[in-house]
């Protein structure tokens, strides 16, 4: 049976570094967009998701600016959020789970798990508000359609983070009265 966990926990570490590579990918793909956009806006079409937003650039720059901001935020802080995710499980002791740097580690992925989800919100807002206006953003809703299962992931991982706080408590208090 330990066998078994120990396969698991290892497949899942290498899934979490997969995944962390793929949004690397992800996150230097959109930069280089970004930047291509700025210089050479006839080559976005030949780049990683052909993410052209030359009509926005020049109907409004701030507006450009903005919303690119918000994609990029939101891409680096998902590949964070699996660095810290690999992290982890990488220096996670399964004999003596409870610790204080796998308290600190969850907290940080509760922080940043909503910090994604209210800036996806925000977007997804802003965008929402910037159609009305007439602006056309439909290839822009892919980057921001799971805020709420983001808002509420990161209260679930805040509550294990409370309670691996206190397990990490009441292990020191343990661990003084042998």
């Amino acid at each position: 049976m330990a066998k078994n966990k120990n396969f698991v926990f290892i497949s899942l570490h290498i899934v979490a570094w997969i995944i962390f590579v793929g949004l690397c990918i992800e996150a230097s793909g959109l930069i280089v967009n970004f930047i291509v956009s700025l210089y050479k806006p006839e080559f976005v079409k030949n780049l990683y998701q052909k993410l052209d937003l030359t009509a926005l650039y020049s109907r409004s720059k701030w507006t450009f600016f903005s919303l690119y901001g918000f994609i990029l935020v939101v891409a680096c802080l998902k590949a964070y959020l699996f660095y810290i995710v690999a992290m982890l499980m990488h220096k996670i002791d399964l004999s003596k789970p409870f610790n204080p740097f796998v308290a600190e580690q969850i907290t940080k992925i509760a922080y940043c798990t909503f910090s994604i989800g209210i800036l996806s919100s925000i977007a997804r807002q802003v965008a929402k508000n910037l159609q009305e206006e007439g602006y056309v953003l439909d290839q822009l809703n892919q980057f921001w359609t799971d805020s709420e299962a983001f808002v509420l992931m990161a209260g679930i991982i805040y509550i294990i983070a409370v309670i691996f706080k206190k397990g990490v408590d009441i292990q020191n208090e343990n661990d003084l009265t042998v």
